[in-house]
């Protein structure tokens, strides 16, 4: 185990603004020092949207003497829009829109990054219907139209 999370900060990735992100990720993951200084460490997430939350784990470990890092995605790359479930408010914010992986785990600050592929996340998915299993985010192909603009705020109740 590498770092204890807080019970009281729930998912990062969905805040309003990058700087409110950043001060959450601050108070989500604290590193236990002891079982990770000068350890081959393999992190393992279940997608990168924009890069904030594991960069900034990236260099926590980094800080407290992590010997290398290798970094696994069980989601292939976001590269479009979700329309059924990620919050995310354009396709500009998506690391892996205009990022190859080299670049993506250059910037994020890893020795080694490896995505699940595409097929193996159909065959997965299998069994599933196509018309209810939705890869869009993955491929920029929906089983249904979807709005080509969306504002965040049309979800964002201001009270």
């Amino acid at each position: 185990m590498a770092f204890v999370k807080s019970k009281y900060i729930g998912r990062t990735f969905i805040q309003s603004t990058q700087s409110e992100r950043k001060k959450q990720v601050v108070l989500k993951l604290n590193p236990l020092k002891q079982n990770i200084k000068g350890k081959r460490i393999v992190l393992i997430d279940d997608s990168i949207v924009r890069g904030t939350t594991i960069t900034r784990l990236v260099k926590i470990l980094r800080r407290e003497g992590v010997k290398e890092i290798h970094l696994r995605i069980a989601a292939p790359p976001f590269v479009g829009m979700c329309y059924f479930g990620t919050d995310v408010t354009n396709e500009d914010g998506l690391i892996a829109r205009h990022k190859t992986v080299e670049e993506i785990r250059q910037q994020i600050g890893v020795d080694s990054l490896e995505y699940l592929s595409l097929e193996n996340l159909r065959k997965i998915a299998e069994n599933s219907n196509r018309k209810s299993f939705c890869e869009g985010c993955f491929t920029n192909q929906y089983p249904i139209d979807v709005p080509r603009e969306i504002h965040k705020e049309k979800f964002e109740k201001i009270f």
